[in-house]
């Protein structure tokens, strides 16, 4: 049976592209961020809110759904799109990262993972071949390869030990996932922050042929600084011709960079997070809406957002709900940053089309740089 997936590069400018990711339940629009539905839920958000903000994919974590509801009891119900209710594209995470971040008892060997779960205590056991299991009763359209997170700051030796380990598990994941047409297998490259290591995790897994590769092991406490210092080489070690995907990023001016240097998919909880507690994350850079000053402001969030939030309620009103703690805060703030996340991906989208996408990266940094002016 013909692959179902599929990346078709339309426009470049710079190292950057935009394109579409062509899936069995949909397309993707390039460059793109992923809301993150960790445990079958985008907090605060209905299905077809997240949708009405012009996302194209969601993010699921094997690692949580595994815990709650199980993996066993999601296929039984249909899989995990008709147990949220979304019809469009699902990635979910292998759960090497949250196994090795949440919890404190693990213990690492070639075969996996023994952890407990921060949820109960109990003891479970992780592996390139348990997560591709997991991964396909949930139904993934895109599933990511089983890895070790490498933390930072990490050794060479350390860093090194760490991705060669990620390589072979990499291998074992794809024979593992198996001949499934109608889904997707991405490998995810390691090396810390070390070009040769990048080098040698790129070639192998360009040698074991994935149908998307992720960029792994950033984000992780290293800055923005180091992170742009391994994007201005590490997307150009991997295939041009398939999808790239950036793990847990990020902040707007971390995507735009990234945009800018060659990537294409994101994903990351800030948006959803940082509304559920009271900032905005808009044009002129963060707002929050807690403070005193935006107790009696009748003004919107943004003046150029159509989000519900913005388009219907004051700043005033959002500082009231959010000091009341009703539910409604968490809503419309959530809604509002998902939904200037989709715009600020539409616009670089649109730029690279353009062949202007400097001048509205320039821009986008001039905007947050003059901050959220008062009017006169």
């Amino acid at each position: 049976m013909t692959k179902l997936f599929g990346y078709k590069i339309q426009h470049r400018d710079g190292k950057a592209r935009n394109g579409i990711v062509s899936t069995a339940r949909g397309e993707i629009r390039t460059p793109a961020f992923m809301p993150v539905g960790t445990a079958a839920t985008v907090k605060a958000m209905m299905p077809e809110s997240v949708a009405a903000t012009g996302a194209d994919i969601l993010l699921g974590n094997t690692y949580h759904l595994m815990l709650r509801p199980g993996a066993e009891r999601m296929e039984r119900l249909g899989g995990l799109h008709k147990f949220m209710n979304w019809s469009g594209p699902i990635l979910t995470d292998s759960g090497g990262f949250q196994v090795m971040s949440l919890t404190g008892l693990r213990k690492l060997t070639e075969d996996g993972v023994i952890f407990k779960s921060h949820v109960d205590g109990s003891k479970h056991f992780l592996s390139p071949e348990t997560s591709m299991d997991i991964q396909q009763m949930l139904g993934s359209d895109i599933v990511m390869c089983f890895d070790e997170c490498t933390p930072f700051p990490a050794s060479r030796e350390v860093s090194l030990e760490s991705m060669q380990r990620s390589m072979r598990w990499a291998g074992r994941s794809k024979d593992a996932f198996g001949n499934r047409p109608e889904h997707a297998l991405f490998g995810i490259q390691q090396g810390s922050v070390f070009p040769d290591q990048r080098e040698e995790s790129a070639e192998a897994l360009k040698g074991i042929d994935f149908d998307g590769y992720a960029i792994g092991g950033l984000a992780v406490g290293e800055g923005q600084a180091a992170m742009f210092e391994v994007l201005d080489y590490a997307p150009g070690q991997l295939p041009d011709v398939k999808p790239r995907y950036l793990m847990g990023v990020g902040k707007p001016d971390d995507i735009v960079g990234a945009v800018q240097r060659g990537v294409d998919m994101f994903d990351c909880v800030l948006p959803s997070r940082s509304g559920r507690n009271g900032q905005a994350l808009t044009r002129m850079g963060a707002i929050n809406i807690k403070n005193a000053r935006h107790r009696d402001d009748p003004r919107p969030l943004d003046p150029e957002c159509s989000c519900p939030a913005c388009k219907s309620y004051s700043r005033a009103y959002l500082h009231h709900v959010f000091k009341a703690n009703e539910i409604i805060s968490s809503m419309l703030m959530t809604w509002h940053n998902l939904h200037y996340y989709q715009e600020l991906m539409a616009g670089l989208r649109a730029a690279i089309a353009a062949g202007v996408l400097d001048d509205f990266a320039a821009a986008f940094h001039e905007r947050r740089a003059k901050g959220d002016l008062k009017e006169a």
